[in-house]
């Protein structure tokens, strides 16, 4: 038994004695072995199960879901505590100074108009934080762990900040249209269909873009819609007495103009 006192309610300084305790010797054997890149994805899983809380607006979840995370931030902050690298003190310490020299309007003499003011100084203040010298700096500082979509989204932005853009969203929807032949001529052998496919996938996000759309939103909510039709043709199907694997596509097919105006 561990000497540690258990109490009604815990505060930060809890989570952190009770990391400790976890990975010291004589703690508990999983948490002992593990490294930054054993638990890597918990920490991507862990990070988008409060996204879903907050779509949710389940307040009780999100309180939940954010424990897990900060449990990811104290076990690999904890990991370098070990090896004398930082501690959280020094985490703390980094995103406060982070914070203030990114917010001169408030800790400094700066003024901004509005909050579009506000995120032109961010990124500039980000640059410099930085060394990013050039717009391509900034553009491979893009997180390549992203899901694509939102990198793709954050490359094409930089590059319209120094006026690498269509004028209008009609030029980007243009390109699609470019890259959807280019696709078409890569399957029958003519090019890299993996090549082309991605340029494609590229050229739709711009477009998302200049409609002011979450590529990843607009994603969601088309697989949303995908699996409430095919929910429908399933249940039609059944209720015929057959499965899908049993009709047509041409039934199928039927059966899913039916879903659209359900």
């Amino acid at each position: 038994m561990v000497d540690f006192k258990q109490k009604d309610q815990y505060c930060f300084d809890d989570l952190l004695e009770i990391m400790r305790i976890l990975r010291a010797p004589g703690g508990c054997p999983w948490d002992q072995e593990q490294d930054h890149k054993s638990i890597r994805r918990n920490f991507i899983e862990e990070t988008y199960e409060v996204i879903e809380a907050i779509d949710q607006d389940d307040k009780e979840h999100m309180q939940e879901e954010l424990g897990d995370v900060l449990l990811q931030v104290v076990f690999h902050t904890e990991m370098e505590r070990e090896k004398g690298s930082f501690d959280i003190d020094d985490v703390c310490d980094g995103i406060c100074k982070k914070l203030i020299f990114r917010h001169p309007h408030i800790f400094g003499d700066v003024e901004v108009a509005d909050s579009a003011e506000v995120l032109r100084n961010w990124e500039t203040l980000k640059r410099v934080e930085k060394s990013q010298k050039t717009s391509t700096d900034s553009m491979v500082a893009v997180a390549r762990s992203l899901p694509q979509l939102i990198r793709a989204e954050k490359i094409q932005s930089k590059a319209a900040k120094v006026g690498f853009d269509w004028p209008q969203v009609s030029g980007a929807m243009g390109k699609v249209r470019e890259e959807t032949e280019e696709l078409t001529r890569a399957i029958a052998g003519d090019g890299n269909p993996s090549e082309e496919l991605g340029d494609l996938l590229f050229a739709v996000v711009n477009v998302a873009r200049f409609l002011g759309t979450d590529p990843e939103h607009a994603l969601e909510s088309t697989c949303d819609k995908f699996i409430h039709r095919f929910s429908y043709v399933e249940q039609q199907a059944k209720a015929q007495g057959k499965t899908m694997s049993d009709m047509s596509l041409e039934e199928m097919d039927a059966l899913w103009e039916q879903a659209k105006h359900k």
